[in-house]
């Protein structure tokens, strides 16, 4: 008769006879399941990185937000007759580009901080020049328009004018006079589709009515704006040479062109731009429908976080079944050689650990850096790990021998992050490493035979066979 009495005690036995190939599969379901709770942390990443970019986004409504800048291009108003009793006269503006245009930008920076986060912000000083040839004007008008020369003007144009801390100049022939929004149109968008993501505020010069001059004459305008994160200039000439200064020591170089040159130092970066005609790719002249792709001439400058804290956070999560699965394997490397049964109760808990170790670096990089941050998280976690081999083990060696492991696997953890363009192949090879080195010490391991216990002192271990000395 099967006395009910028995049941855990018959439980129990199968479950201390189970193989250490079994064993190894729990461990590594474990290591997938424990892989879960990062999903939860990096959606608080993801909701941190929302915050920062509200963030940016109020600081960027106060001083301008990323500023494009469009140099002196002259507009003239065109009408277009009826062409029949029932049609009505046709209205627009016809665009002519300088032929040379030359450029100079001064920034300084600051960075502005709302709570743990900061945003960068400029102050630039502009310097746009413009050399104007009119001989054949127009080329592209469309037909039968009638370009009105007596209300022509020089405009600049700037993405957001809310960024302007101090009135900008326009000088022609020696005579300079305060920009103003311009009288032939406020805005300006480029292109057949009226895109509205790249729209510019026009300002002009009341300088009079513009005359066709028979010899190239220059155009100069003078500005002083604020902006947060990006500062661009467009290629507003048929070819364009512009040079840009700044005191931030990380820039990044963007837009439709590279600088020819360029020089980065901790005390800021020197850059410049020459964009020949053939390469801008938009026309000399014409409508502001007819001439589209100028949003791709830009020439900007960003200035960036080297390290942004969210983004190295996030890409660490990436890693999180590799960085438990080799801790587990550790963990069973050790129990497999000591004798030592430990529960998968143990290895859960070393699961959360490493898990919290990711909330530690998240809230540790807002306040002090992603570097510093990782310090601190990681070697908390180390010691943490170490420690509790030390009281499931009970040995120090083995304390030891998992507190230089562990820290070889969290300074993997710190390469792997740091170098971007060979994380891939780095972390293949340490994971080669990893499965080769539990391969070494498991090399004389019955995985048939029960998991080996050490309780009874003197007790034969019958999982452990023998090389084989041939």
């Amino acid at each position: 008769m099967n006395d009910s009495s028995t049941t855990p005690s018959s439980f129990q036995s199968r479950i201390q006879t189970r193989s250490m190939g079994v064993k190894l599969i729990v461990v590594c379901a474990l290591a997938l399941v424990m892989s879960i709770p990062a999903f939860f942390v990096d959606g608080l990443v993801e909701d941190r990185t929302r915050r920062a970019a509200d963030v940016v986004r109020e600081v960027s409504g106060h001083v301008g937000g990323q500023q494009s800048f469009l140099g002196p291009t002259l507009a003239i108003p065109y009408t277009i007759p009826p062409q029949s009793p029932t049609d009505v006269p046709r209205h627009g503006i016809y665009l002519v580009f300088p032929t040379q245009a030359s450029g100079t930008v001064k920034t300084t920076t600051e960075e502005r901080r709302r709570s743990l986060f900061k945003v960068p912000v400029f102050r630039a000083d502009l310097k746009l020049d413009a050399i104007f040839d009119l001989t054949g004007v127009p080329t592209a008008a469309p037909p039968a328009a009638a370009l009105d020369w007596t209300h022509a003007e020089f405009v600049v144009g700037v993405s957001d004018a809310r960024g302007a801390l101090a009135d900008a100049t326009l000088t022609v022939n020696g005579k300079t006079a305060t920009l103003v929004p311009a009288q032939i149109a406020d805005t300006i968008s480029f292109g057949t589709d009226q895109s509205q993501h790249f729209r510019l505020a026009l300002f002009g010069s009341p300088l009079g009515p513009v005359p066709q001059p028979s010899a190239p004459f220059t155009v100069s305008a003078t500005l002083r704006f604020s902006g947060a994160q990006r500062i661009a200039v467009l290629a507003y000439g048929k070819t364009t040479h512009l040079s840009v200064d700044g005191d931030w020591p990380s820039p990044g170089f963007d837009g439709g062109f590279l600088p020819v040159s360029r020089s980065v130092s901790p005390q800021g970066f020197s850059a410049q731009w020459s964009v020949p005609f053939i390469a801008r790719g938009v026309r000399a002249e014409g409508t502001p429908d007819a001439i589209s792709g100028m949003d791709g001439t830009a020439l900007g400058v960003s200035f960036i976080e080297v390290a942004d804290p969210y983004q190295s956070v996030n890409r660490a999560l990436k890693y999180v079944p590799l960085y438990l699965g080799m801790v587990f394997l550790s963990f069973f490397i050790f129990e497999v050689t000591t004798g030592k049964r430990v529960h998968p109760a143990q290895y859960v808990l070393v699961g959360v650990a490493q898990i919290i170790f990711y909330l530690l670096l998240l809230s540790l990089a807002e306040r002090m850096g992603f570097d510093f941050g990782f310090l601190i998280a990681g070697a908390a976690t180390v010691v943490l790990l170490s420690a509790n081999t030390r009281w499931v083990f009970s040995s120090r060696t083995q304390a030891l021998r998992a507190l230089a492991i562990f820290s070889m696997l969290y300074g993997l953890i710190y390469l792997l992050l740091r170098l971007e363009d060979n994380a891939l192949l780095i972390g293949a090879i340490a994971s080669f490493m990893a499965v080769a080195a539990a391969m070494y010490f498991t090399r004389s391991i019955d995985w048939y035979s029960s998991i080996p216990t050490n309780d009874a002192p003197g007790r034969h271990n019958p999982s452990i066979v023998p090389a084989d000395p041939s």
